[in-house]
């Protein structure tokens, strides 16, 4: 089974951006630097750029509903929010939620602000404002979504746009904490009929990489950052289109990944779009002495290349 056959037509969601981009730009004004398409939008505020960025954490609600367990999606949702924002080197500073509900059910939707409130804190911004909506009718009597609104600013100085990769850069990678937020409409199909246990591991919040960010690109010169969220790898592209990214090692994947995915019997193109691989952040630059990489945490990947324009991983063409 594959992710379209799951449900998630990821070319469909594309060619929709396609088709709303052009009255979406109409609005823009002088002071947009980026907008649609990259991984966070930039607005002009003289010396530096607010940097903004907003996201949801999918079906992965529906597991943590099945589980009874709310204290951690709103971790997730902060992290797929602020993840994204850091990688224009943007400093996040608050966040905003929005929960819509059937029938507001006060503990349970407790645990998700608390969630949402600790997400925060791992990322060091303020919660500063959200929004409940009780929408009977909506939704069915458990279910609820998320949406997350993060805004962050970087120096004009400091903004890594991505324009500055060459061939010839190594690509290292920081792992994920799992499955993160993406791919869970086929993943839990793959669940249906596993341990509660295995159920459990993935509700495995997705990891936030505020501080690890914030120290790589301080003691590297960094040219380009991917946050590895829907689409998988293809992410890696978004740094700069015209170039090609060959990868070659992929991190030791944890078992609760490794049982799943070998269950999925997906191709590798099908694999490396749908999930992350256990990567979860992905910086380029020129090459880290070997024994740097170790203090960072940092595995090396692949290498940037004028081959081909993409991403290539071990072998197979995405």
């Amino acid at each position: 089974m594959n992710y379209k056959e799951a449900g998630v037509d990821v070319k469909k969601g594309e060619l929709f951006i396609d088709k709303i981009k052009p009255f979406i730009k109409e609005t823009y004004n002088s002071n947009v630097v980026a907008g649609v398409g990259g991984f966070a939008a930039l607005y002009d505020q003289g010396d530096h750029y607010l940097v903004t960025g907003t996201d949801g954490v999918g079906t992965k609600i529906k597991l943590a509903i099945e589980l009874k367990n709310h204290k951690t999606i709103g971790e997730d949702l902060v992290a797929m929010c602020v993840n994204d924002i850091l990688c224009t080197g943007a400093t996040p500073l608050f966040f905003l939620d929005y929960l819509a509900t059937s029938s507001l059910k006060i503990e349970e939707h407790k645990d998700v602000v608390y969630g949402i409130a600790q997400g925060c804190l791992k990322s060091q911004i303020a919660l500063i404002g959200g929004e409940t909506a009780e929408m009977p009718g909506m939704y069915t009597a458990d279910d609820y979504d998320l949406a997350g609104f993060v805004v962050g600013q970087v120096a004009k100085k400091d903004y890594i746009k991505g324009d500055q990769v060459k061939a010839g850069m190594k690509i290292y990678a920081l792992n994920s904490s799992g499955f993160h937020s993406n791919g869970y409409s086929l993943l839990r199909k793959l669940l249906e009929g596993e341990s509660l246990e295995l159920k459990k591991e993935c509700l495995t919040p997705t990891r936030i990489y505020t501080h690890e960010v914030k120290k790589i690109t301080q003691e590297f010169a960094i040219k380009g950052m991917a946050h590895i969220t829907g689409g998988g790898l293809t992410n890696i592209q978004r740094i700069q289109p015209k170039l090609g990214y060959k990868i070659t090692c992929l991190p030791e994947l944890p078992n609760t990944m490794e049982k799943l995915i070998t269950k999925a019997q997906m191709s590798k193109k099908d694999l490396f779009t749908t999930f992350n691989m256990g990567i979860g952040f992905v910086f380029i630059c020129n090459p880290i002495e070997k024994k740097k990489l170790h203090t960072f945490d940092l595995l090396e990947i692949g290498e940037v290349t004028q081959e081909f324009s993409g991403v290539e991983c071990l072998g197979t063409r995405l």
